[in-house]
């Protein structure tokens, strides 16, 4: 997690967004005492909204759940795709 303030993110925006974009860093924006911004890649971004789906209902927290207990205790399977 990289913290700026908002005139030293100013001076070197490129450098803060390229940090951001590259490493999958998270970047605060100090904005005042309890004001802030934060940046993230749109990847990131795109992964937080996804898992905040998955665990939407109690229905898919239990089937994912589950499916991370049989990964773990070695019950999982692999299937070849077919290819057309």
């Amino acid at each position: 997690m990289i913290i700026a303030s908002v005139s030293d993110f100013r001076k070197d925006i490129k450098s803060y967004l390229d940090r951001v974009a590259k490493n999958f860093e998270t970047l605060i924006i100090n904005r005042g005492k309890e004001d802030g911004i934060v940046v993230m890649s749109l990847e990131e971004y795109n992964s937080l909204m996804i898992t905040n789906h998955e665990l939407s209902s109690r229905k898919n927290e239990l089937r994912l759940d589950a499916a991370i207990g049989k990964l773990k205790s070695g019950k999982s399977f692999s299937k070849n795709l077919i290819e057309e």
